[in-house]
């Protein structure tokens, strides 16, 4: 060992630096944590920073904090709270105003059909799905802070609230109520979404949200069959409700109506080639063909002039109430009942929104404050639900429309209102002989989006299996249980794949890149030098109650600490070189993003059995929050400060200097 490359000490001022000789290229001393806080830390820190008490620490932070949040007055609050106050003196009038009408206009006309068409997924009447198109739409509009971002109605949120609002308020099996019972059945049922406040701020994965909403585009289509068929069936609710339907409606199917599934196949025979125009000709049309409102209007006109409700008994939409309907106070002892079914629908309502948010605010370069969008959601929906209004989130169909039909602002949002409140206050009335068979044909045209997700698959599954299998998982799982439960299903098996992943991360020993300063692995190449005697291993992983036993395996095999005694230690060298006891090891750090109680403990007792096998143990790059749990589990009483190291390279060269002191 009197041979180490790297023992040499820095170059004088004179003399230049053998590049060639890699360990060689020393510039300045090795900085430990304490000596770079001495430096380079803050003025109030104090070199004792490592050891000091958590509620000292914590009481400092406090003060920090508290003086950071003393400054602003209530003005800034106020714009954070209300984004147009912020957007608004910079719109470009003569620039934006005509898109943002004529998209808003377009949102809010696709808004009146597709808002009573999804009310009939939440088992409610068809005006409570225009509630849901104004108000929502309105609070957003001066709450959110997604500039190309559209709210209302969504077909899984619509899907799993009616799941939700059959299972607690069931309909009479005979179906034959009075009018007074029918609006009380109506109001306790609204009153099962005044709790719905969807402010749960966490994201799902891409796969499980995608796999969400195709397999929840399934269980509408399925839904909808008895509505298309004219086939007055009960809706089944619970696991495997898709099959349960269809298993119904194919017991039913010779009782089906002539008239009604006349009227659905020509309503599908003209939404579905109209949405397909839209899409292939996108870059073409100035505004996309609205068709959903073309057929609401032509299936109005054929039924009153032919008098199909009469004669043939076809289901239509009958009297809309016009203007606003009164403030409904939730009865909160109806909460523990639908809090369960509430969680599900704003995991879903959040996720949903902030990925919309997200995409767009990243394709037209702005940011999004997630913070808000949060806030957003939730006052939206716990406001909009004391109006009749059922859970709502964003969605891919209206927000692409706003966005193809020129929308640039929020200020879209307001024209979108007025169309619907056109239809509330005057229009509404016109509405009268609408089939409900076309609603189902607009819910099942409005999938298309969602069941194309699954045209992503062979490419998901060439960037990552793993992500595909979470995505097959969650699909299956939505399709064969429910939406609630197979969201759960994919949330926990999405989490275990992390957890798996993590279980199965290598600990890899480091080698120095001739030349360099930069420590690789010593597979990738034979070129890397190692020192003998000098142990370098990266732990790329975060070290919790999980992954202690696999830490402790792992170190034990590179170090040569066997139960039975020590052992020779391994190598990633060439198969010939040969292994000498380990009496340095550098530890990096930078790799354990987090530790517990259980993995600081584990570094604790590491350190004491290296001491015990005459090892010196140095650790590099730790975070602060690491450092502090490590400090907390009593590492300092094992090792000392001037064996935590702020870089590989320092701890290395510390390392070689102690080797060369040692021969």
């Amino acid at each position: 060992m009197s041979g180490l490359p790297g023992a040499s000490t820095c170059p004088g001022p004179g003399e230049a630096s053998d590049l060639k000789s890699p360990l060689g290229a020393k510039f300045r001393e090795p900085l430990t944590e304490a000596r770079f806080q001495q430096l380079f830390g803050d003025a109030e820190q104090e070199p004792e920073l490592l050891a000091e008490p958590r509620w000292s620490r914590l009481r400092r932070l406090w003060k920090r904090r508290a003086r950071a949040c003393s400054g602003p007055g209530p003005w800034p609050l106020l714009r954070a709270r209300l984004p147009p106050l912020r957007w608004l003196p910079h719109y470009r009038w003569r620039a934006w105003l005509l898109g943002d009408a004529v998209a808003g206009v377009t949102v809010g006309i696709v808004h009146v059909p597709q808002g009573m068409a999804f009310a009939l997924l939440t088992s409610v009447p068809p005006v409570f799905g225009l509630y849901t198109s104004f108000f929502p739409v309105l609070i957003y509009t001066l709450l959110g802070t997604g500039r190309h971002l559209s709210t209302g109605t969504f077909a899984v949120l619509s899907l799993m609230t009616g799941s939700a609002v059959e299972r607690l308020v069931p309909e009479p099996l005979e179906g034959n109520l009075s009018g007074i019972e029918r609006e009380q059945l109506d109001a306790q049922r609204l009153g099962m979404f005044a709790l719905q406040l969807g402010v749960l701020a966490t994201f799902l994965s891409e796969p499980v949200v995608k796999a969400l909403t195709s397999g929840a585009a399934l269980h509408v289509l399925v839904s909808q069959l008895p509505s298309l068929l004219g086939l007055p069936l009960p809706r089944q609710i619970g696991c495997f409700a898709l099959f349960k339907t269809l298993a119904a409606v194919l017991t039913a199917l010779p009782r089906s109506s002539p008239a009604e599934l006349t009227v659905s196949a020509l309503s599908l025979a003209l939404l579905v080639p109209v949405k397909e125009l839209n899409v292939r000709f996108r870059d073409r049309l100035p505004t996309p063909i609205p068709g959903e409102i073309v057929m609401v209007l032509l299936a109005s006109v054929l039924c009153f002039t032919s008098s199909l409700d009469t004669r043939y008994n076809i289901q239509i939409v009958g009297l809309l109430p016009g203007g606003f309907p009164q403030p409904l106070l939730p009865n909160l002892a109806e909460l523990p009942r639908i809090l369960a079914d509430s969680l599900p629908m704003a995991l879903v309502t959040f996720a949903v929104s902030a990925s919309l948010a997200s995409i767009y605010a990243d394709k037209y370069s702005y940011t999004i404050d997630s913070n808000q969008e949060l806030f957003a959601h939730g006052v939206s929906n716990l406001i909009s639900s004391l109006f009749s209004c059922f859970p709502n989130s964003a969605t891919l169909a209206t927000t692409s429309l706003l966005v193809d039909a020129g929308g640039n602002t929020q200020l879209a949002g307001l024209f979108s209102c007025m169309v619907v409140l056109s239809v509330l206050l005057w229009l509404g009335p016109f509405f009268y002989y609408l089939p409900k068979a076309v609603l189902a044909c607009i819910n099942i045209s409005s999938m298309r989006q969602m069941f194309f997700q699954m045209r992503e698959l062979p490419q998901l599954w060439r960037i990552s299996r793993v992500d595909f299998a979470v995505w097959m998982v969650t699909w299956v799982a939505v399709v064969t249980l429910s939406v609630d439960l197979g969201l759960a299903v994919g949330v926990v098996f999405s989490m275990m794949t992390v957890v798996c992943r993590t279980q199965r991360v290598q600990c890899l020993a480091l080698g120095l890149a001739e030349g360099t300063e930069l420590y690789r692995p010593l597979r990738e190449s034979h070129k890397l030098l190692q020192v003998p005697g000098l142990c370098i291993l990266s732990y790329p992983t975060p070290l919790y109650f999980g992954t202690r036993g696999q830490f402790r395996r792992i170190l034990e095999w590179h170090l040569g600490l066997g139960e039975g005694g020590k052992e020779a230690p391994k190598t990633d060298g060439p198969p010939d070189a040969v292994a000498e006891p380990v009496r340095v090891v550098v530890l990096d750090c930078s790799g354990v993003t987090f530790a517990d109680a259980a993995g600081a403990r584990e570094v604790v007792q590491l350190a004491s059995r290296c001491r015990d096998a005459g090892i010196h143990l140095l650790l590099a790059q730790c975070n602060a929050s690491v450092l502090g749990t490590l400090t907390q589990a009593g590492l300092l009483d094992r090792v000392t400060p001037e064996q935590l190291f702020v870089s590989v390279q320092d701890a290395a060269a510390y390392a070689l200097e102690r080797l060369v002191r040692r021969q």
